[in-house]
């Protein structure tokens, strides 16, 4: 079997030259994002939306951007992806719609054998991330292979999240575990015990109805 139809499959396959020149196409697109005005925000996001090719509306990428193709990454409406974000997207990464992800973040679908003898061999594989809509993930936080984050949660910054993250919670730590449910009081708080002021407030409240 084709080593770039077993990877695709979740197999364990092998980068040959056939999954390098895909690579190579990716890493072109990458260097053009990286290498773009930074002050040209139209030009970024339509570098963002070639290099993303499953991405939807409103995708936007402060570089720099690393990911291995590209075409593996799917990401929803209004996703906005801050500096220095690596996405490892051997494995299919879904990005759901309004998520947010601060600098250093890394995600990672790709790995190896643990045995020493079976990695040398050259095989590795990609298995898939989820991050699903309206998920906040902190700087500096890992994601590695297989791992969901449901919706609306909050992964707190330079955490290492190892195992999937219920929806509606905030969690942190290496590993990272839920800390709590978020609730309807955290509504009227922007930091911490800091409040909303009237004016934002009803400013939210206009925004909600656009």
């Amino acid at each position: 079997m084709d080593h770039r139809k077993r990877r695709d499959e979740e197999m364990a396959y092998i980068s040959d030259e056939a999954v390098f020149e895909e690579q190579k196409i990716t890493r072109r697109l990458v260097d053009q994002l990286n290498t773009a005005d930074s002050s040209d925000f139209e030009r970024l996001k339509e570098l963002a939306h070639n290099l993303v090719r499953g991405s939807r509306k409103d995708l936007f990428i402060v570089p720099p951007f690393r990911c291995d193709y590209g075409f593996h990454i799917e990401a929803g409406n209004h996703v906005f992806i801050n500096y220095n974000c690596t996405i490892l997207d051997v494995g299919k990464v879904h990005i759901g719609n309004h998520v947010l992800i601060a600098p250093n973040v890394s995600i990672y679908t790709a790995g190896h054998p643990i045995h020493p003898e079976t990695r040398k061999t050259g095989y590795e594989y990609g298995i898939p991330v989820t991050i699903e809509d309206n998920v906040w993930i902190g700087g500096n936080v890992v994601i590695v292979p297989g791992v969901t984050i449901g919706e609306n949660a909050v992964i707190g910054a330079g955490s290492v999240v190892t195992k999937d993250i219920p929806a509606n919670t905030i969690a942190a730590g290496n590993p990272c575990k839920v800390i709590r449910s978020i609730t309807e009081e955290d509504r009227k708080y922007y930091y911490k015990d800091r409040e909303f002021d009237p004016e934002a407030l009803e400013d939210m409240r206009e925004r909600s109805h656009e």
